[in-house]
């Protein structure tokens, strides 16, 4: 597509401003592997490709995914092959566990969540990013979007602590958001015009973000959390 081949061409600091969910996310991954001690075993729970393995080089980590999502992807450097529900390893496997925006892909969140808790040692840290304001995406396996208390509440009833649950963005980031996603509806040359329209407001809305305080429409949440030592 048009829309995906121009959003690859955007130089670096242009594509953390437009991308910011995703950028924040990495700026995440790297912060949580950066805090483990070396040698630890890391779980990838719904790894896909494993594009976040390089994070973990000192680590032991270990990329599981159902390799159902998205027929397009390269599944072969996964480690595992695994339904998060019913996860293939022994209590108190991993000391950290990753599940980035994965979590809308399965039917029971809940179910997940507490195998997750399950494999990690006690004290284990848990890295979640989940979304909120999202399109549908990996058809037909997509099934639901998380507010921060439905979030709060699934980690809690998994028996995790130390829960922290922030937004990523509001709504004028949103907004912003949306605008560059509209472009794609445009068929050829027709882009290049709507983005003359579009493209100015969606650079300028971000810059107005600290005025959503609340930050209740979000594109989603990064959470963290720790299994009771």
């Amino acid at each position: 597509m048009i829309y995906d081949a121009l959003r690859s061409l955007l130089p670096g600091a242009l594509s953390r401003y437009v991308m910011h969910f995703e950028a924040a996310i990495e700026d995440a991954v790297a912060s949580f592997a950066k805090a483990l001690p070396r040698g630890v075993r890391v779980l990838d729970a719904g790894a896909g490709e494993t594009a976040h393995k390089h994070y973990f080089a000192e680590q032991q980590y270990c990329g599981l995914d159902l390799a159902v999502g998205d027929k397009a992807w390269d599944y072969s450097r996964l480690d595992v092959l695994g339904d998060l529900e019913t996860l293939p390893f022994p209590n108190g496997t991993f000391e950290a566990a990753i599940n980035i925006v994965t979590l809308e892909h399965v039917l029971h969140p809940d179910r997940v969540l507490c195998e997750l808790g399950r494999v990690l040692a006690p004290g284990g840290r848990f890295l979640l990013v989940a979304p909120l304001q999202w399109e549908e995406h990996q058809q037909p396996h997509d099934y639901g979007r998380f507010t921060r208390f439905a979030l709060d509440r699934l980690l809690r009833q998994a028996g995790f602590a130390d829960i922290s649950i922030q937004p990523v963005g509001g709504i004028f980031r949103l907004i912003s958001r949306r605008l560059f996603n509209a472009l794609q509806f445009f068929p050829g040359p027709l882009m290049f015009v709507a983005a003359v329209f579009f493209a100015p407001p969606a650079l300028v809305l971000p810059l107005l973000d600290p005025l959503d305080r609340d930050r209740s429409f979000t594109l989603g949440y990064i959470c963290s959390a720790r299994k009771p030592s």
